[in-house]
């Protein structure tokens, strides 16, 4: 059975490795992500990755094992998204400085006829934030290509003060989460 990874996140690929996956492929969904405005923040990534997986299981043998995620980091009822540029990435930390928020990383597993699609939410506390400490943290380059504008495995773990949950959603995948998943379609990770 070919196991597929329908995304382009280098986070994604380390954590499934980490999980003793070796031989995956990796197939990164490049259709339009629809908008989520008026959705819940786990409506919208529970539906986008489908989305996602219907995608790439169009590429893909029919029997092939395939995984699908999607983040947002939600706060005062907005999605926040990738930074669109470094002004954006500036908005979105200004805005979590010294509060909490919601990490919400919907997942779909398809095998088949066979689909799972589930969340996990996760609460995260950041520090206050000064603007050098942010233009410096934006400079490195690490909130570009990530959900709310900060990776908390990264350099963006200099301003998380707790959280509440799996660990491993704020990286874009709950492992536990998957694991169960995988373990209804009959895959065992252990």
């Amino acid at each position: 059975m070919e196991i597929v990874l329908a995304s382009a996140s280098p986070r994604r690929r380390e954590l499934l490795t980490m999980l003793g996956l070796k031989d995956f492929k990796v197939i990164p969904a490049v259709g339009e992500e629809a908008p989520t405005k008026g959705m819940t923040a786990f409506d919208a990534v529970c539906a986008l990755s489908l989305a996602k997986a219907e995608e790439v299981s169009k590429l893909c043998p029919r029997d092939s094992l395939i995984i699908a995620a999607d983040t947002i980091v939600a706060l005062d009822g907005d999605h926040l998204g990738k930074p669109a540029d470094e002004e954006d990435a500036f908005l979105m930390l200004s805005r979590l400085s010294g509060r909490m928020h919601r990490v919400y990383t919907g997942v779909t597993v398809m095998r088949g006829e066979r689909i799972i699609t589930d969340y996990e939410r996760t609460c995260v506390s950041f520090r206050s934030m000064s603007e050098r400490e942010i233009r410096a943290y934006i400079a490195t380059g690490e909130p570009m290509d990530k959900a709310g504008a900060y990776g908390a495995q990264g350099i963006g773990a200099l301003f998380v003060e707790g959280i509440e949950g799996d660990f491993f959603n704020v990286m874009g995948l709950p492992l536990c989460r998957l694991s169960a998943m995988l373990e209804k379609l009959g895959y065992s990770l252990i």
